[in-house]
């Protein structure tokens, strides 16, 4: 039985996962806070490419 509990505290395989689920989730964080944070200026610029495009569309002879 001692011997059975000694392997259970020297096991670390199970600190091993959470540290990589602790990255991950610090990495998924990161994405979303970039993502918030350059969303509206990427809709800004695709707005304009878009008006761009309709203004070409209209002044193109039909």
């Amino acid at each position: 039985m001692k011997n059975l509990v000694s392997k259970f505290f020297k096991d670390e395989s199970g600190a091993t996962a959470i540290e990589y689920g602790l990255i991950a989730a610090l990495i998924a964080v990161v994405i979303i806070v970039a993502v918030t944070a350059l969303g509206d200026q990427l809709s800004t610029t695709f707005d304009n490419i878009e008006a761009g495009l309709a203004d070409g569309n209209s002044a193109a002879p039909s």
